[in-house]
């Protein structure tokens, strides 16, 4: 009975932990870049020796896996909340983009592990990640085939430049520049709409 107790405590505690470990992870993999951050180093951040790091993770590529689960969950979780309070698809799009852009350009370092760390960065955790961020663009696949397009329309590349545009501005994002993540969502759909939307 007292090994049992015993055996639940550590475990308990192990658990505890966790949380530390996926921030830890989750700056440094922000900070320094997944090949140059060691389990050494994850490990010394929280305070804890390499070994009982691995008692939680058997690789860093799982480690990896973690810190971009909790963000994608992030993000999705934002641009979900957002999109449920609309009914017009464009209002819809928009509230979407803007969620998205909150996430990324926010100082947050899941969300910014999501966008830096490429798929083809990390070849033995390759399909994984893809299909992470997969799950989250099916948010989007979603919102721009409600959208009122005139037939033949390729939503597959408007979905990828649509994409393309709203992760490419956290290179030239300032927060104290001209635009805000709502001003600047509101501009992408605005070009998109132009031309695009069936006309009544």
């Amino acid at each position: 009975m007292q090994m049992s107790t015993l055996s639940t405590s550590r475990k308990a505690h192990a658990d505890s932990r966790l949380p530390q470990i996926l921030d830890h992870a989750a700056r440094l993999f922000r900070t320094k870049g997944f090949e140059a951050t060691s389990v050494r180093d994850i490990a010394r951040a929280v305070g804890m020796l390499p070994g009982s790091l691995y008692c939680h993770f058997a690789t860093k590529e799982e480690l990896l896996a973690a810190v971009y689960i909790k963000g994608v969950e992030q993000i999705s979780k934002a641009v979900q909340t957002v999109i449920d309070r609309h009914s017009d698809p464009w209002s819809r799009l928009e509230a979407a983009c803007v969620a998205h852009l909150e996430s990324i350009l926010h100082d947050d370092d899941y969300a910014q592990v999501v966008i830096r760390v490429r798929p083809t960065d990390v070849p033995v955790a390759n399909q994984s990640l893809i299909d992470l961020r997969n799950r989250y663009e099916a948010l989007f696949v979603a919102l721009i085939k409600a959208l009122p397009l005139p037939r033949g329309t390729d939503r597959q590349a408007l979905r990828l430049m649509l994409m393309g545009a709203l992760n490419w501005s956290q290179t030239w994002y300032r927060p104290d520049g001209k635009f805000n993540p709502r001003a600047i969502a509101h501009k992408f759909i605005a070009l998109l709409r132009q031309g695009q939307e069936v006309k009544a």
